[in-house]
């Protein structure tokens, strides 16, 4: 198995100490509290981890993380339970494992919080095989090891089989959760919703929102962004307009997500002007366009042959680090070459080289032949006389 260079190593090693001093830099909140912020840095360690997992260095992990076992803050749960996160992102569950049962003999508590790393891990695994793992590994883990799940434990599990499309087992834990008297939280909720809207049962959706409000769970805006997304997908734009009403009547704002579900319902409805100008009054409503904004207005935009109007959108995406979809480019790019605009989509070729350079290869560098230009940079004859 190939080794990573030891500067490189000591690189990725550093950066992981770097996050897991962070962690563990504070006093510890109660596990279920500290569950949370766990679950959310842990994927700080991407870069590092997954790297070295796609190159299938798992030695060259280990190597990483075991010494991590050793090191005096190894007393402190979250700092372990970040251990247990980076073995599962990498797909070396058995790694994970180990890890979660060795945490007493280490000398930290072993809590819900931990148990939450792992399953959290899984969750966001692109396997399906691990996701799958996640009820079994829940009733296993907390049985054997006598840890007792906490709210954020038994959204996992609820996230779970959404993933898995299965809203009824998603319903089945919400009906133990309030047999054991443990709390449903918003972001339970919101899970179901979008499982049950995605799966286009919107009446189930409703009623579930209802049953939310009942009983005294405040919907936040990402619950009604989900609400958002079925109208923009299945209704017109006046339906996602009167939630945005309902929302800023419940005293919340509005956000980016909001806004892309109402842009992305006016294209579908052929109303691109109205898109466009949502779309540039984003910042006097305190929203900045994010990935999504430019990849779906570009896309749309192109389709609709308004490369000009597609042009701004690239260029704006340009300006802020966004790499936009390569097929929307594609169409812009194609687009604007055969409306005789050579000048332009020369721009964008050299915009994404220029601010993508590590990204610009395969199909990507393919857009300089559609310019007429050469891998060397030349332009063809074509290129220079139009």
């Amino acid at each position: 198995m190939a080794v990573i260079a030891p500067s490189r190593r000591h690189r990725s090693f550093l950066l992981l100490r770097h996050h897991l001093r962070l962690l563990s830099s504070t006093p510890s909140p109660p596990p279920t509290a500290a569950a949370a912020p766990l679950l959310s840095s842990c994927h700080a360690f991407d870069p590092a981890i997954h790297r070295l997992a796609r190159a299938r260095r798992f030695s060259d992990i280990e190597a990483l993380l075991e010494p991590l076992k050793r090191d005096p803050r190894a007393s402190s749960e979250p700092f372990l339970a970040a251990v247990v996160t980076s073995y599962s992102a990498a797909g070396m569950l058995e790694h994970a494992l180990r890890t979660l049962d060795e945490i007493p003999s280490i000398g930290a508590p072993r809590t819900a919080l931990s148990l939450n790393a792992l399953l959290s891990a899984l969750n966001h695994s692109p396997l399906p095989s691990s996701r799958r793992r996640v009820p079994e590994l829940f009733a296993d883990l907390s049985r054997r090891l006598s840890i007792v799940p906490d709210k954020v434990s038994y959204g996992i599990l609820v996230k779970s089989h959404c993933l898995a499309g299965d809203a009824k087992k998603a319903l089945a834990v919400l009906k133990e959760m309030e047999e054991k008297k443990v709390e449903v939280t918003t972001v339970t909720y919101t899970t179901l919703l979008d499982s049950f809207y995605k799966e286009r049962r919107p009446e189930e959706a409703e009623r579930l929102w209802k049953e939310m409000e009942k009983k005294g769970c405040k919907p936040d805006l990402p619950a009604y962004n989900v609400r958002v997304m079925y109208r923009a997908l299945e209704g017109k734009p006046q339906d996602v307009l009167d939630l945005i009403r309902e929302i800023e009547a419940a005293g919340l704002k509005p956000d980016t997500i909001t806004y892309n579900y109402l842009i992305s319902c006016y294209c579908s409805h052929g109303r691109f002007e109205e898109a466009k100008k949502l779309y540039k009054e984003l910042e006097e409503k305190g929203c900045v366009p994010n990935t999504a904004t430019f990849r779906n207005l570009l896309a749309s935009l192109c389709k609709n042959e308004d490369f000009d109007g597609g042009l701004e959108v690239f260029m704006d995406s340009i300006k802020q680090s966004k790499l936009p979809d390569l097929g929307s480019v594609k169409l812009l790019v194609e687009g604007l070459m055969k409306n005789s605009k050579v000048r332009a989509a020369k721009r964008v070729v050299s915009g994404l080289k220029k601010k993508f350079p590590e990204d610009f290869t395969g199909d990507w560098k393919k857009l300089e032949k559609v310019v007429g230009v050469n891998v060397d940079g030349e332009g063809s004859e074509q290129a220079v006389a139009a």
